[in-house]
């Protein structure tokens, strides 16, 4: 199982101008959120305030994650970074 800092942006040319239809547009999408961090595929996650973009550290395989990206398709856009541990950042030092 992977881990991943992903960073997220609002898609602006799909926000609604009407602040109702926008507020239900992002209850929504947190709605998302929240069973992602219930299920435990999403660890932490975050809005840069006063911008449309943020980030979320995730556990899974490729294909969950894939899964949980197309869930908010296509009114986020994702940029993925699988990270390592500091204790596989160890391992990879003692094999030098």
């Amino acid at each position: 199982m992977g881990k991943y800092l992903m960073h997220w942006r609002l898609n602006s040319s799909l926000i609604p101008i009407d602040p109702q239809e926008r507020g239900q547009g992002f209850a929504a999408l947190m709605e998302f959120v929240q069973q992602d961090i219930e299920v435990g595929l999403t660890k932490d996650w975050g809005c840069y305030v006063g911008e449309g973009r943020g980030y979320c550290i995730v556990e899974g395989s490729e294909v969950e994650i894939a899964k949980m990206v197309q869930q908010y398709n296509p009114y986020c856009e994702f940029s993925t970074h699988p990270v390592a541990s500091v204790d596989q950042i160890i391992e990879m030092i003692r094999s030098i």
